[in-house]
């Protein structure tokens, strides 16, 4: 019947009898013959001669949509099943990024779960910051990026939610009086927030961080998260983090407050993302992997 859809797909697409032959190489004799067939298999009327030319029926309109749907699957199965192959003769390469300041036990985990089923498949890690990791998706330098979410979903990417976490601060012990485990970023306004990016990351970090945590105060960058640590336990600033890293500060060096802004909780989504135009059966599978750690 495969062979069959194919030939009625031809025809209807071509509006003849005649070029549909052409184009699948078949006689018209045979042709017809195939789709008589087809019409008494099915038991209904896919068409409907009419003077020189032909009307699909309801039935056939049903049917050819959703041959049109077969179709595609097939070519997509065959095409992937052919690539698996290549790539076992050729090394396949699947290159991963991860959010840096996220944490990566997950992320990690995932990657040990995949090189074991698929040893032959070489993996390539890289970590940065949210706008580098998209930036490195987008000029296709990597394939799947576990990131957080901070615009609209784009449907150029395939968006396959993992997890979500609320944000915290880590400050020092002395910073704050109180025995508050909730702060708000009125309260902070007057301590510098750290930021742990590049130079040439500052101003989209300091756009975010303004308008969509709601973050008042004034900013400085540090290095690395260790620089960073040290500057919150000098009590020179804050660090904003989310409520998984923040589970492995010492809290015999800083303290860790939920962060809320005017009494709004902030919490993050995060994502596995890759590009449709991109999509295949290690990505996919890979991606599958992933949301099952966080599950």
């Amino acid at each position: 019947m495969f062979r069959q859809m194919q030939y009625f797909v031809a025809v209807v697409q071509n509006h003849s009898y005649t070029k549909a032959a052409e184009k699948c190489q078949i006689s018209q004799s045979s042709l017809s013959q195939q789709l008589k067939n087809l019409s008494e298999q099915l038991g209904v009327t896919l068409v409907r001669r009419q003077g020189r030319g032909f009307e699909l029926t309801s039935a056939g309109n049903y049917f050819y949509q959703h041959c049109l749907v077969i179709l595609d699957q097939v070519d997509k199965l065959v095409t992937e099943t052919q690539a698996i192959e290549k790539h076992n003769q050729n090394t396949y390469t699947l290159r991963l990024g991860y959010l840096r300041k996220f944490g990566s036990q997950e992320f990690l985990q995932a990657v040990s779960e995949f090189s074991k089923t698929y040893p032959e498949v070489r993996v390539e890690i890289h970590s940065d910051s949210y706008h580098e990791l998209f930036s490195q998706l987008r000029d296709d330098k990597i394939d799947l990026n576990f990131s957080d979410q901070r615009h609209e979903l784009s449907t150029n990417y395939e968006n396959t939610f993992l997890t979500s976490a609320d944000y915290m601060v880590v400050v020092a012990n002395k910073a704050f009086k109180d025995k508050a485990t909730t702060i708000d970023t009125t309260d902070l306004a007057d301590l510098p927030c750290i930021l742990i990016v590049g130079a040439d990351q500052y101003a989209s970090e300091q756009t975010y961080y303004r308008d969509v945590l709601g973050i008042q105060s004034p900013f400085q960058i540090a290095a690395s998260f260790g620089a960073a640590q040290m500057l919150a336990t000098a009590n020179q600033g804050y660090i904003v983090v989310n409520s998984r890293t923040g589970s492995h500060i010492d809290p015999e060096i800083n303290r860790v407050l939920k962060l809320v802004d005017h009494g709004r909780d902030l919490t993050q989504h995060y994502y596995a993302y890759w590009k449709k135009d991109n999509s295949g059966y290690y990505i996919e599978t890979f991606a599958e992997i992933l949301k099952k750690q966080f599950n």
